[in-house]
């Protein structure tokens, strides 16, 4: 089964359980585990909260147009890619029922204008609403530290869904391995360079719409992407009863390996919700850079994609040292910062008085 996704053509192949299970390895880890870094992620109780957009969107992926100033939250946790734009609409709402204990509120995301700003491609593109990670904490996280990502997600009721039978929604990592690249040398022949080359492995939740003449009821599938040699492949059915709140996971262990976990509902996940391990397109992860999430719609210029609602995307870090050191280091530079602001606003007021 192949679909059209952003340019790419993904191929999703379908394992059973046993099949799939032989790409894990001994030691991988839970996500949630660790130290929670809480200076990037979100819980969305600030109802002030915005994005500013700063149209038109960025399509470098597929125009090589990477448009600046990019969009980003008023609250400086999410960002705007370069390779593709954020969701058109954002927005604070309060938790749909059965989320997480004391939540109040969580994060609804939808898209229409996806793809080439202006240019209606009737096929299914996608947009990126990013964590600030990187900026945030000043560095990227090393697979020796054992990151991961934690989210929940609600998916809505089967009449509110696109009605399109595909791709809708997805959750994934940023990480980059060290690959080994050729270049022509002239006379000398090729030459070979090593650099770090950036992936984006992920947990995917496809739909299947009843007015499909090949489907008899809605319901919904995960699909994890990728295998080693970066296809998408099918780990979970979902049925319409099921439709909810489920908790989604990733993490990446020391020797490169990328873990994918779910369940249903907002719990924390254990090891029995590990839906398979794999080393996505063939690379060993040597660092973890950010978490994100899209939104994929038929880019028609009139069908908006369905309202997912995300709440509490959080990072955990096993060796937290190095993370937790840099963190307090822009912290005290910020505390510094906002008391020399505050300085100076209240020496200019008694200058004026």
């Amino acid at each position: 089964m192949k679909y059209s996704l952003a340019g790419l053509a993904v191929t999703v192949v379908f394992l059973a359980p046993q099949c799939a299970l032989r790409a894990e390895t001994a030691g991988d880890l839970v996500p949630g585990t660790g130290t929670w870094i809480e200076y990037v992620g979100d819980d969305f109780e600030d109802t002030s909260w915005g994005f500013i957009h700063n149209l038109p969107k960025s399509s470098r992926e597929q125009d090589q147009r990477l448009r600046s100033p990019t969009g980003r939250s008023t609250n400086d946790r999410w960002i705007e890619g370069p390779e593709r734009g954020h969701p058109d609409h954002m927005k604070v709402v309060p938790t749909p029922p059965g989320g997480l204990p004391g939540s109040k509120h969580a994060l609804l995301i939808r898209t229409l204008n996806s793809g080439i700003p202006g240019y209606n491609s009737y096929d299914v593109q996608q947009d990126d609403l990013i964590s600030n990670t990187i900026s945030r904490l000043g560095m990227t996280i090393s697979a020796s530290d054992m990151p991961s990502a934690v989210a929940r997600v609600y998916l809505p009721p089967a009449d509110e869904w696109e009605d399109r039978s595909g791709p809708h929604f997805g959750f994934r990592i940023s990480a980059a391995a060290t690959v080994t690249k050729s270049t022509p040398g002239g006379f000398f022949g090729s030459r070979s360079s090593t650099e770090l080359e950036p992936y984006w492995p992920g947990i995917w939740v496809h739909f299947r719409s009843k007015t499909d003449r090949r489907v008899e009821e809605d319901s919904a599938f995960l699909t994890i992407r990728g295998n080693r040699n970066g296809q998408d492949v099918r780990m979970k059915e979902i049925p319409a009863e099921d439709f909810g709140w489920w908790t989604f996971g990733m993490s990446v262990t020391p020797n490169g390996m990328v873990h994918y976990y779910a369940k249903k509902g907002v719990e924390e996940l254990t090891a029995a919700d590990h839906l398979t391990s794999q080393f996505p397109y063939s690379f060993s992860a040597q660092q973890f850079r950010t978490f994100f999430f899209n939104a994929c719609n038929k880019n028609d210029g009139k069908t908006w994609s369905t309202p997912f609602v995300i709440d509490d995307p959080k990072l955990y870090v096993v060796n937290s040292s190095r993370v937790a050191a840099n963190v307090q280091r822009k912290m005290e530079r910020e505390a510094r910062r906002d008391a020399q602001r505050n300085a100076k606003k209240q020496s200019s007021g008694k200058n004026r008085g």
